[in-house]
C-alpha cells in the first residue's frame, strides 16, 4: 500500500478520510495547523480517533514553505490529498486575507512540494461555490465557471487553474473535487447542520436564509471519503479528444480532471430542518432572513463523470445522514433528548 499525505487532517473531511485510509491499510501522513477558526478541542478530539502506527501527524502551516518542504522531503508521499483551506463563504466577507494566505499561498507551496517530490497524484478540494452565477442546473464540470460570487469561490477556482498549470508544465496528475454541502458526524460548528441542531436542542432561534427558499445538494461525509479513496490509485489522464477550438473546462490535454461530488438530489432547506426536528423531537424557532451576499439559492451536482469513472455515486439520504449527525452530536456533547 502507498503512503498518502493529507493536509487538513484534523478537519471534518480530512480526519474522516484519514481514518478510512488507515483502516484500508495505507500509511497516512497528516498535516494541520490546528488554528482557532473554530474549536481546537474538536480538532484534537478528531485526531485522537486517528492514533495508529500507520498515522503520523505534523502540526504545520501550509503557508510555511520551509516546513512543508521538509515534511515532503522526509516522508516522500506517493499521493497527496489537499483538504486544508480557509473554509466558509460568509467568513470570506469578513476576513478575505485569510483566504489568500491559506487557499492561494499555502496551495502553491503544496504544488511546489508535489513538483519537487515527484508525487504520483495530487487530489485537491474545490467547491460547488465555483459555479457562482451559473443557474444552469444540474451543475456540470463541463460548464463555464467564470463568475464566482465570493472570494472563497474565487480562490477555489484559482486552485483549479493553478493545478492545470502544474499538470501542463510538470506532468503532475491533478484531480479537483467540487464538494457539494458536506455534512455528517464530526462536522464543523460553522456549518448549517451543526448550528441548527445546537440551537434547536437549546430552544434558540435558527437563521433561515432566503426565507427558506434554498436548495442544497447535501452530501454525506462517508460518501465523500469513499469517492476520494477510489480516486487514490486513479491518477488523472489526458483527454485525447480535448481540443483548444472548443475547450472542455472539466478535462484537458494534460493529466487534469475535475469531478463533482454531490448527492445528485437537491433538498429544500426547510425539509433539511424538518429532518433535524424529527430526529431531535423538537421544533425549530425559525428566523427568516434574506439571501446573504455570496450565497446562491440552489446547488445541484451532475455526477455522471464520477459514476462513469468510479462506478460510484453518493446516495445517503437526508433522513439517515442527519440522524447519524444528531446521534453523534448528542453523544459528543452529552445532551439529553
Amino acid at each position: 500500500m502507498g503512503k498518502i499525505l493529507i493536509t487538513g487532517a484534523a478537519g471534518f473531511i480530512g480526519s474522516t478520510l484519514s481514518k478510512k485510509l488507515v483502516l484500508d491499510g495505507y500509511k497516512v501522513i497528516g498535516i494541520d495547523n490546528l488554528n482557532d477558526y473554530y474549536s481546537v478541542t474538536l480538532k484534537t478530539d478528531r485526531l485522537e480517533q486517528l492514533k495508529n502506527e500507520n498515522f503520523t501527524f505534523y502540526k504545520a502551516d501550509l503557508e510555511n514553505n520551509k516546513e512543508i518542504t521538509n515534511i515532503f522531503s522526509t516522508e516522500k508521499p506517493d499521493v497527496v490529498v489537499n483538504l486544508a483551506a480557509q473554509a466558509g463563504v460568509r467568513y470570506s466577507l469578513e476576513n478575505p486575507r485569510a483566504y489568500i494566505d491559506s487557499n492561494i499561498v499555502g496551495y502553491l507551496n503544496i504544488l511546489e512540494a508535489c513538483r519537487h517530490s515527484v508525487v504520483k497524484h495530487l487530489i485537491y478540494a474545490s467547491s460547488s461555490s465555483v459555479y457562482g452565477a451559473n443557474t444552469s442546473l444540474p451543475f456540470s464540470v463541463h460548464d463555464n465557471i467564470d463568475h464566482p460570487l465570493s472570494l472563497y469561490a474565487a480562490t477555489k477556482k484559482a486552485n483549479e487553474l493553478m493545478a492545470h498549470t502544474y499538470s501542463n508544465l510538470y506532468n503532475i496528475p491533478t484531480t479537483g473535487l467540487r464538494f457539494f454541502t458536506v455534512y455528517g458526524p464530526w462536522g464543523r460548528p460553522d456549518m448549517a447542520l451543526f448550528m441548527f441542531t445546537k440551537n434547536i436542542l437549546e430552544g434558540k432561534p435558527i437563521d433561515v436564509f432566503n426565507n427558506g427558499e434554498m436548495m442544497r445538494d447535501f452530501t454525506y461525509v462517508d460518501d465523500i471519503v469513499e469517492a476520494i479513496s477510489r480516486l487514490i490509485d486513479k491518477p488523472a489522464k489526458p483527454n485525447p479528444e480535448w481540443t483548444g477550438e472548443s475547450p472542455d473546462p472539466g478535462t484537458s490535454y494534460a493529466p487534469y480532471q475535475i469531478y463533482n461530488i454531490g448527492n445528485n438530489s437537491p433538498v429544500k432547506l426547510l425539509d433539511f430542518i424538518e429532518a433535524i426536528e424529527e430526529k431531535t423531537g423538537k421544533k425549530a424557532i425559525k428566523n427568516y432572513m434574506p439571501l446573504q451576499a455570496g450565497d446562491v439559492p440552489a446547488t445541484y451536482a451532475n455526477v455522471e463523470d464520477l459514476f462513469r469513472d468510479l462506478d460510484f455515486q453518493p446516495q445517503t439520504n437526508i433522513k439517515d445522514g442527519v440522524g447519524k449527525f444528531v446521534e453523534w452530536y448528542v453523544d459528543y456533547y452529552g445532551v439529553k433528548l
